[in-house]
């Protein structure tokens, strides 16, 4: 039994038979895009030359998250490593209240000077 002869599609090359059929194909060049174009793209969002200000940065953050019907959370934490989470009522405002009593403990906060005039 042999296989019916399939007449060939319009368009379609020859199929290669020789054992370096496969070599790649030359790169093409980019029609449209100038060269170097990906360097000339958008700015990072922070540049190198920080703006000086007046030497404050933030050091610790409270984030709380309370949508209207479900149960608020809230998350406290601090450059020195303080690392605290709430979920509840109750234990978000008991981690608001530590949050605030973290600043004045915090060693990044409190300086050398103020605790020798303490």
């Amino acid at each position: 039994m042999t296989t019916p002869h399939r007449p060939r599609l319009e368009g379609q090359p020859q199929p290669a038979t020789d054992p370096h059929a496969a070599q790649p194909a030359a790169p093409e060049t980019t029609v449209g895009e100038p060269k170097g174009a990906a360097r000339k793209g958008v700015l990072s969002a922070r540049p190198s030359h920080r703006a000086q200000g007046d030497g404050r940065y933030p050091v610790a953050w409270l984030h709380i998250s309370a949508p209207r019907g479900a149960t608020p959370t809230a998350t406290s934490k601090c450059v020195c490593g303080w690392d605290r989470s709430a979920v509840g009522h109750r234990r978000v405002l008991a981690l608001i209240k530590d949050h605030e009593a973290h600043r004045d403990t915090c060693p990044l906060r409190t300086t050398q000077e103020g605790k020798a005039a303490a």
